[in-house]
């Protein structure tokens, strides 16, 4: 999830603005054909950080509720391959775009940032490949991460249900029970991760079909261009917060950032000891 999380930030929020930015320096990449290429590498890491999100509720959902198959799936080699297996599907689905755009970057900040001709934007082929890309991410994303932590809070409500009847009956009193703290926690990690990735991506796929529809000739409710570039900002923002909610959750991360706090302070206090 980090390293997707980081491509995403270096190939869509720096490299293609420094062409945008610095227009006239650039312009001598409307002879090369740099932009499909680089569609390719955007759409492809923006895939692979939402599924890998996917992939991470998936395997909390395994890891929670199906303890059975805990053993065999939640294991380094089946990570990997998982991954490795995500990746190459995210590129091969979005291969296409090296055939469909130009080389030529837009110049403009918005989010097909290839030059695209009429030709293609009235293409029958064009508007099925868009369609398609939008359903397959973010909405199969979308409905995968909901009914999977569904089922998993409902697992954990039972479980925890039970397990305090269990240590009533076996007791007689209320105990301080780590268990259910960390399924608590779990909880509120897995409606951190999924309601941050729905929210900060609905903009911009709502702006995005609409603007399709438009396009074709469905008139509708008009949206300012400010409801695109907010849409654009959270979906980019989206890309980047996943592994940073991830990380703070975990005691051993928060501990080892305190130790790295304090560590400037404790080398003083020895020099001057």
């Amino acid at each position: 999830m980090a390293m997707a999380d980081l491509l995403v930030i270096i190939l869509d929020l720096i490299l293609r603005h420094i062409p945008i930015v610095y227009k006239e320096q650039f312009l001598f990449l409307k002879s090369i054909r740099v932009c499909n290429i680089h569609a390719i590498l955007v759409y492809a890491d923006t895939d692979c950080s939402v599924w890998f999100t996917v992939t991470f509720t998936f395997d909390r959902f395994v890891a929670i509720c199906c303890q059975k198959l805990k053993s065999k799936y939640c294991t380094e080699k089946t990570a990997t391959v998982v991954l490795g297996t995500v990746t190459v599907l995210s590129y091969l689905k979005n291969s296409t775009w090296y055939f469909i755009l130009t080389g030529q970057y837009w110049l403009l900040n918005v989010p097909w940032f290839c030059f695209v001709t009429m030709h293609v934007r009235e293409s029958r082929v064009w508007v099925t490949i868009e369609f398609l890309h939008h359903i397959l991410t973010p909405c199969v994303p979308f409905v995968l991460i909901l009914l999977l932590n569904a089922l998993t809070v409902r697992h954990i409500l039972v479980s925890s249900r039970a397990r305090r009847r269990l240590r009533a009956h076996s007791s007689g009193e209320r105990h301080r029970d780590p268990e259910m703290e960390s399924r608590r926690k779990s909880i509120i990690l897995l409606f951190v991760i999924s309601g941050n990735f729905i929210l900060l991506w609905s903009v911009f796929m709502v702006h995005s079909i609409w603007s399709r529809m438009w396009f074709l000739g469905y008139d509708s409710i008009y949206l300012h261009r400010f409801v695109r570039e907010m849409g654009f900002i959270l979906q980019l923002l989206s890309c980047c917060t996943n592994t940073c909610i991830y990380a703070v959750t975990q005691s051993k991360f928060r501990e080892q950032l305190k130790n790295v706090g304090k560590y400037p302070f404790t080398l003083i206090v020895k020099f001057i000891k």
